[in-house]
């Protein structure tokens, strides 16, 4: 089965870990990473996000145990829209988080309207912090916690 999933992923954290983790257990794997044009453009709140090729890089390192502990393969490709990869033809699954839902539903509108099967949708929960409240990219950049979800003092510590 093949399997897409997308996403800027800067930093990397448990949560990006967990939709790692679902997308490789469902088949092998192709990871859309959003462009240097398009990363901003996907983010609710204005903050740095590093360049294309060092999340890349930083990706592949997280990519390659997961893959080979299932014995899967991954590639990483340019994402350049929001719909990107996943309304190509060779996608089985579609791997996202709760607000990246809709997404799904208009990638497989694209799908449809194309003449292509629509993916299953696998929706994988967030994780949670120490308090409570969702691990995110933002939060780490923020210094609210770090990148296991563990409370940081507000200067990093």
């Amino acid at each position: 089965m093949d399997v897409a999933l997308g996403g800027t992923f800067d930093p990397v954290h448990d949560g990006h870990r967990r939709l790692f983790e679902r997308a490789f257990e469902l088949g092998d794997v192709t990871v859309g990473l959003t462009s240097d044009d398009l990363a901003p453009k996907t983010r609710h709140e204005d903050r740095p996000v590093r360049s294309f090729d060092q999340r890349k890089d930083r990706l592949e390192g997280e990519l390659e145990p997961v893959a080979e502990e299932y014995d899967r393969t991954f590639e990483i490709r340019t994402l350049t829209e929001p719909t990107g990869i996943a309304t190509e033809p060779p996608f089985d699954y579609l791997v996202v988080s709760p607000e990246t839902v809709d997404g799904g539903e208009k990638i497989n509108e694209i799908r449809r309207d194309r003449g292509l099967d629509p993916l299953e949708v696998v929706v994988v929960p967030h994780l949670r912090a120490e308090d409570g409240d969702i691990i995110s990219s933002t939060r780490i950049v923020n210094g609210e916690i770090d990148e296991h979800g563990h409370l940081l003092d507000g200067d990093g510590q």
